[in-house]
């Protein structure tokens, strides 16, 4: 076998082929070339997907005709000012771009250099002087031809017609044109949030243009305005902001409340030193992060900017460059956990408000597909009653008979225990407002300033259990009281091996057993503030949990699933009639514990309708 140099145009076809996967790729090249280039307005185009046509027009600083020359060489860029491969600071720098794209399709370069250039690639970047005339240049399956004059105003215009047609093997595995252009604009849109000071347009095949306006204001403030562009208002009115440093490291950023969130994981975008990157390092973290608040099938809205020394920083991974190796992996990931818990913890008991619009949405006529019920008078007369009789004023006579039962775990928080007795006159005033009813024995309707709030009792009760038990294992372990009359739970053998093997930890958590016989285990000892609950049923879901995570994790490890199966089960059920007092100091409760606002399985706990909007359901607005 006889070792030969490859064809020229063979290696241009060959670096095309790691460079230039599908139309979206060539957008998204050309347009970080435009952003390199100082453009503040970028506008794209595509025909049946990209693969007919793309066109790319900025405002930037343009190349000369000499220059013009250069960009379609390989290996030729202007975007490393020395031969430093850690001292990046642009969002192209391999030179390989519009050389690939001149191998495999049909490439026409028009571009007029202009004062505004500076820091832009050799793709796409003039030399500080204003040019009178604009150069146009044509490349086809790797054949060049010598640049001619043009009209076009400052800047570039970038065009790329019949992608593949040179290696036509490649066009059979490309997608529909409907799903190219989908990921097409999902590139420029994801450019589009690490500038938003830029205007974007986006048109496909004659239809009307998708704009982004450029946004005002500071960076923190544009960003977030962009973000409402690109994942809708219901994100920027439920974001919390994060801003978090720790070295030479800033980690800023808008994160959605863990009640605003989707089934895959499609919102979350990271970007470091303003380029977007995909990165299983963020998932982790954001998985960690919201591990307490979220179903492991539900994912939280965010985007994060994450700006650090170049040297820190290896954006040279894959020549797509959405692939990045950080120097210290750990401390990245310690430094998002810590800001995005932070400021989750700093949300208090916020839940989204996309929680209360979609109540009122179910209210309106119409919204269950069918009419509104008609009360007959006897039953509207005997609801009237109810009413009248579950809204009486705290503390009066009707209120007065004292009912079976206790609510678990809240006198075990002497805070929240003393509430009622000291209620003020101005308890609407409260974020949750005042309780004036309990209906079917579930939901607690509490009347505020400015609407009302309705709270599932078991969820709320359920998170303020979970973060007691938080807060106690953090002390040392949790206080635990001992059953009169030991409970015998019978198991298959296999589930008393797993509980049996983590009795001590189990001990730890206030969950004192042993095993009592080959099928069945007994329960000494329960965690104090759990109060009376369905100790069987709490021991049966325990053993599933702790089989499904094995043997290689410690349960404090895999807190949030231990506690939360012991605090569903010492919550105040669904169907538990609570009294005046202890719906008011369950609502005290959850003013004042962090993430109250939702449920440990990402449930919102409670739901507040303006009076506005109430008026606005029956015509008052």
């Amino acid at each position: 076998m006889t070792i030969r140099l490859l064809p020229e145009t063979l290696v241009n076809r060959i670096a095309a082929g790691e460079v230039v996967e599908r139309p979206a790729s060539v957008v998204k090249e050309l347009v970080e070339n435009s952003l390199d280039a100082g453009a503040t307005r970028i506008e794209v185009s595509l025909r049946d997907g990209g693969a007919a046509h793309i066109s790319v027009t900025d405002d930037g600083g343009g190349m000369t005709r000499d220059e013009l020359a250069l960009a379609v060489t390989r290996h030729a860029t202007s975007k490393l000012p020395g031969d430093d491969l850690f001292a990046i600071h642009s969002l192209g720098f391999r030179g390989e771009a519009l050389p690939s794209m001149g191998a495999v399709a049909r490439l026409t370069l028009t571009s007029r250099a202009g004062s505004a250039g500076g820091a832009g690639d050799s793709d796409d970047a003039g030399d500080g002087g204003d040019s009178d005339t604009a150069w146009s240049l044509h490349v086809a399956g790797g054949d060049s031809q010598d640049p001619k004059p043009a009209s076009l105003p400052r800047g570039t215009r970038v065009e790329v017609a019949d992608l593949f047609y040179a290696v036509p093997a490649r066009l059979k595995f490309l997608k529909t044109a409907r799903t190219e252009t989908a990921r097409a604009l999902d590139a420029v849109r994801r450019l589009a949030m690490a500038y938003p000071h830029v205007a974007f347009s986006f048109e496909s095949d004659g239809g009307a243009p998708k704009v982004l306006a450029a946004t005002s204001g500071d960076l923190f403030d544009a960003r977030l305005a962009r973000l409402a562009q690109v994942m809708g208002r219901d994100f920027a009115d439920n974001a919390l902001p994060i801003t978090a440093e720790r070295g030479e490291m800033v980690l800023t950023g808008h994160i959605g409340l863990p009640t605003l969130n989707r089934g895959l994981p499609d919102k979350q975008f990271l970007f470091v030193n303003g380029r977007p990157v995909r990165d299983k390092l963020l998932l982790g973290a954001v998985r960690g992060a919201y591990q307490d608040f979220l179903a492991r099938n539900r994912h939280p809205l965010l985007a994060l900017y994450l700006e650090l020394p170049p040297r820190e920083v290896d954006v040279n991974v894959h020549p797509a460059k959405t692939e990045v190796r950080f120097r210290d992996a750990g401390l990245v990931r310690g430094l998002i956990v810590g800001a995005l818990r932070h400021a989750l913890a700093e949300a208090g008991h916020r839940a989204a408000t996309t929680v209360s619009d979609f109540a009122l949405g179910a209210m309106r006529p119409g919204a269950g597909g069918g009419s509104a019920p008609r009360l007959s008078s006897s039953v509207a007369q005997g609801l009237a009653e109810d009413s009248l009789r579950y809204q009486a004023p705290l503390g009066s006579a009707a209120d007065a008979a004292p009912q079976s039962g206790s609510l678990p775990g809240l006198q075990a928080v002497p805070a929240a225990a003393s509430v009622a007795e000291t209620l003020p006159e101005d308890a609407e005033s409260f974020p949750l407002g005042a309780a004036r009813a309990q209906l079917h024995e579930t939901y607690i309707v509490a009347q505020t300033a400015d609407g009302m709030v309705i709270v599932d009792q078991h969820a709320a009760h359920e998170r303020l259990v979970y973060e007691t038990m938080k807060r106690a294992l953090e002390n040392g372990s949790v206080a635990r009281q001992g059953l009169l009359i030991p409970e015998v739970v019978e198991l298959d053998e296999d589930a008393v091996t797993t509980l049996v093997a983590r009795a001590e930890e189990l001990a730890a958590l206030g969950l004192v057993l042993e095993s009592f016989g080959p099928g069945s285990v007994v329960v000494r000892e329960t965690p104090a503030l759990l109060g009376e609950m369905d100790i069987a049923g709490m021991v049966r879901d325990l053993a599933g949990e702790i089989a499904e995570m094995g043997a290689a994790l410690g349960l404090k490890e895999r807190l949030q699933d231990v506690c939360s199966t012991m605090a569903c089960h010492g919550s105040v059920r669904a169907g538990r009639r609570l009294k005046p007092d202890e719906m008011n100091a369950l609502l005290r409760e959850m003013e004042a514990t962090p993430h109250s606002g939702q449920c440990n399985h990402g449930r919102p706990t409670y739901v507040e309708l303006r009076l506005a909007d109430i008026e606005k359901l029956f015509g008052r607005r």
